[in-house]
């Protein structure tokens, strides 16, 4: 082979080796597409944009999110955190825009650029942040945060449970302000941790007390500002769930008003800061003075106009009683009896006479019909009584017949009925007595 030509290998390997000199480390943004992942455990993909493409191979060796201590780290700001995240591998699919780090390198077999990932992060977020969002979607989905299962908070609560650090300034915060608003409340503090690895067990064991113990009306969990990482233990799922299953409401105030953690979206009503929920729980105490009086004035409304149907009701009873009183009674009695005396001397003694004589002709008639009527009732009562007795079956009896019966019972109507030797029953006027059939002569 002559000298200066060179082999396919030997070219593809200075190719190598001046891509690697060249881009031994460089960071690369691109959309993902042709991603596979064969059974090697390798990953294959490309980066492409509006105007190019690189393959990208992700060896399985590469895979590894760890630092020297265990925890979890962002590859491209540094963030180091004890919390589940995304991994990179469930973040890489088909469409996500990503950052890859690694090194250019040629793919002799096939002639072909690519660059070895060695890094992997999805573009500007955070791992906290992606983690967040990875868990509100399924919270989200299981219904943590509709607007439907949210209760209202008690208007001016007069007991409640509190939970947050004892030492903070949250809770310092809470009740300065508590103690200018409201009719006055008790209040138990439940304490615990509101951030490291141990809060989050905390917090969901005091929701979980709190719902045993079954006194308060509502359930407050308070924090101060912080970092992402700072509130994380409110972005627990067991905390998002302790709310969630509370039959108490739970009114969550954590952190500044832009920060907004899982368990202010699962909580019942979310205040912007621990003095606000104060602010959400009682009313200030000027509002109440002012519900107070209105309370009064009310009152005394309904007190006056109570009184006054009361007065008119009684001036009704008292003019009843008097209208029906014994004695208005017999002067009611004495005017109409006057009135009819004064009518009776105004009647000429002719017309007196007539009518005392029609009064004495209406008696003797009155009499002489029910005489007529009750002769006519007592003869219909003899037919009645005679068609009675001669309706009785025993009257014959009388006359010196008798009425047979078998030993059943049976009234004995034919001689078929019966057999010599039989017993049979007889019943005459003034007894019973029995006798055997001695013999049956048919007619």
């Amino acid at each position: 082979m002559s000298e200066g030509i060179l082999t396919v290998r030997e070219l593809t390997e200075r190719l190598r080796e001046n891509l690697e000199g060249t881009f031994p480390f460089v960071w690369v943004r691109g959309e993902v597409t042709n991603l596979t992942r064969p059974g090697s455990g390798h990953v294959y993909f490309s980066l492409k944009d509006s105007d190019a493409r690189i393959q990208c191979v992700w060896f399985l060796q590469q895979q590894r999110r760890r630092a020297g201590h265990g925890r979890d780290f962002d590859p491209l700001t540094g963030e180091v955190c004890d919390v589940p995240h995304p991994s990179p591998s469930e973040m890489l699919r088909n469409g996500a825009t990503m950052l890859c780090a690694g090194r250019v390198s040629l793919y002799a077999a096939r002639g072909q650029c690519q660059l070895v990932v060695e890094l992997l992060q999805g573009e500007g977020r955070g791992m906290l942040a992606l983690a967040f969002e990875e868990r509100k979607r399924k919270l989200a989905e299981l219904g943590y945060f509709a607007v439907e299962r949210k209760r209202a908070l008690p208007y001016d609560a007069g007991r409640l449970v509190l939970i947050t650090s004892a030492t903070g300034a949250a809770i310092h915060d809470f009740l300065t302000l508590g103690a200018r608003r409201g009719s006055g409340a008790q209040i138990c503090l439940f304490p615990a941790s509101v951030q490291g690895g141990a809060a989050a067990a905390e917090i969901a064991e005091a929701i979980h007390r709190a719902n045993a113990q079954g006194w308060a009306q509502v359930i407050v969990l308070i924090r101060g500002g912080g970092s992402l990482e700072d509130l994380w233990p409110f972005n627990e799922e067991a905390v998002a769930e302790a709310v969630f299953r509370s039959r108490i409401p739970v009114l969550a105030g954590i952190g500044h008003e832009v920060d907004v953690t899982l368990a202010d979206m699962t909580a019942d009503a979310r205040a912007a800061t621990p003095s606000h929920a104060a602010q959400l729980l009682w009313p200030p105490r000027a509002e109440l003075a002012q519900r107070l009086d209105d309370a009064r004035s009310a009152l005394r409304r309904v007190a006056a106009d109570r009184l006054a149907g009361r007065e008119r009701s009684l001036q009704e009873r008292t003019k009843a009683l008097r209208w029906l009183s014994p004695s208005r009674f017999l002067a009611r009695l004495h005017e109409r009896l006057e009135r009819m005396l004064s009518a009776l001397e105004k009647i000429p003694p002719r017309r007196l006479a007539d009518a005392e004589g029609r009064i004495v002709l209406t008696q003797n008639t009155l009499r002489a019909n029910l005489v007529r009527a009750l002769e006519r009732r007592e003869h219909a009562l003899s037919g009645l009584t005679s068609a009675v007795e001669n309706a009785n079956p025993l009257a014959p009896l009388k006359k010196g017949y008798a009425l047979v019966s078998t030993a059943n019972g049976d009234i004995l109507r034919s001689v078929s009925q019966t057999a010599p030797g039989r017993e049979i029953h007889v019943r005459l006027d003034n007894g019973r007595l029995s006798a055997i059939v001695g013999v049956v002569n048919p007619e």
